[in-house]
């Protein structure tokens, strides 16, 4: 298991690439099960949830072919089993994303239960009970979802109990084959699943209203093959532009996308970035000033996301003056907190709510990454550290962020990657 040894005292300057979305990538591979033609996918972020996603698949029967500009080739057409193990799901809550395509496509799925993750429930009953209103009959027995239909889904008028992506995403995947017209009200509206969206009309696929919380899906009798290119990721963009601001440093981030981060941009001004925006790029320069705290509260989609708060947490233990943070979208979301207070910070937990007391700097120590975006802003703790910091368990980080400490070490940052 490898840790990240990090340096700080360096403010960061230069400019970086943005590779393609997690959050989109892992959905499209999945939507490859809706068709047996082939499906090329462009801007696959190299992630180990992606390689997951990969690998899921080809225990299904399906070779996904890798060209030399590392694009993705699937062909649905030659899968055999269709199962998704235990041993994969348990890594990455993600696989649930196949239930909603193999039934819609082949009348049959047998699916893992996800395993907990460190940040809260994330209940599939919503994506269970969806598809039982457009006819799956589905049993949950022994640790696995086993769906069946008879013939096709059916069409149905789903109002979301709760405003949930990837429920919006298995759902709408779904529909595309389904007979008759599926309506998804209170659907999520995260530029991830206007992304997906996207990628299903390019296979064929009638839907309208993606990216508000209302979609309509008329469902054909099949869809057919594409090359898609997957969007830039919006949390990989927002962190690095937070390391820049909170390192006091400059920096431009290209092949990103500004229009999907307006909540992100307006709080890092209000910490008193000096912000240069163009249609796939961003420049940010704090001219080697402290940041100010902020105080802000995650939401869905078009709202503050949650994850960006544990990178903004982080920036406000170094910020001057006092910031809150608010957590509506998942529980036990600030496990970060301690850690950083063993790096020197002030911050204390109420509720679902931390309040962060600026300091004028913080101390390098052993900390521990306990889910992907907590690892983010451990780095960024260090970062800003005297001494330095050893952050442990970074495979949460490799789950998210492609060649983090290289991107780091182009901006200046004195990081390394060594074993335990």
């Amino acid at each position: 298991m490898d840790k990240l040894l990090i340096h700080g005292g360096i403010s960061l300057n230069g400019e970086i690439r943005i590779a393609g979305a997690k959050n989109s990538a892992l959905p499209i591979l999945a939507a490859t099960l809706l068709t047996r033609e082939t499906v090329q996918i462009c801007n696959l972020p190299h992630l180990y949830d992606i390689t997951t996603m990969l690998e899921l698949l080809g225990c299904m029967g399906l070779e996904p072919v890798i060209d030399e500009k590392l694009n993705v080739e699937v062909n649905g057409g030659t899968i055999k089993h269709f199962n998704a193990p235990y041993e994969l799901v348990k890594t990455m809550r993600a696989s649930i994303l196949v239930l909603g395509p193999l039934l819609a496509h082949f009348g049959q799925a047998q699916v893992a239960l996800p395993g907990g993750c460190a940040i809260g429930s994330r209940p599939v009953n919503l994506h269970i009970s969806a598809l039982q209103k457009m006819g799956a009959d589905i049993v949950v027995e022994d640790g696995y979802i086993n769906a069946t239909v008879d013939g096709r889904l059916k069409g149905a008028h789903i109002f979301m109990d709760m405003c949930t992506v990837t429920g919006t995403e298995n759902v709408m995947m779904a529909a595309t084959l389904a007979d008759g017209q599926t309506i998804i009200e209170n659907a999520a509206r995260e530029p991830e699943v206007v992304d997906l969206a996207n990628c299903l009309i390019a296979m064929g696929a009638e839907i309208t209203g993606q990216g508000t919380d209302t979609i309509v899906i008329n469902g054909k009798t099949s869809l057919h093959g594409c090359s898609y290119s997957v969007m830039p990721d919006r949390i990989e963009t927002g962190t690095y532009l937070i390391a820049a601001a909170a390192t006091r440093g400059r920096i431009k981030v290209k092949d990103t996308r500004p229009d999907i981060l307006e909540a992100v941009l307006s709080k890092l001004e209000e910490a008193g970035a000096d912000l240069r925006i163009g249609d796939t790029w961003i420049e940010l320069d704090m001219h080697g000033k402290r940041p100010k705290a902020v105080s802000l509260r995650t939401a869905p989609y078009p709202a503050f996301p949650t994850d960006m708060q544990a990178q903004f947490t982080a920036l406000n233990a170094i910020a001057e003056g006092t910031g809150s943070i608010t957590e509506t979208v998942f529980e036990n979301r600030f496990m970060h907190v301690h850690e950083m207070n063993r790096m020197g910070a002030s911050m204390h937990v109420e509720g679902n709510t931390v309040i962060v007391n600026g300091v004028t700097s913080l101390k390098g120590a052993p900390v521990m990454a306990t889910d992907l975006r907590a690892s983010a802003s451990l780095i960024i703790a260090g970062l800003v550290s005297e001494n330095e910091t050893v952050v442990d368990r970074i495979y949460h980080i490799d789950r998210g962020y492609e060649c983090i400490e290289e991107k780091l070490q182009l901006l200046g940052a004195r990081i390394r990657r060594v074993p335990s």
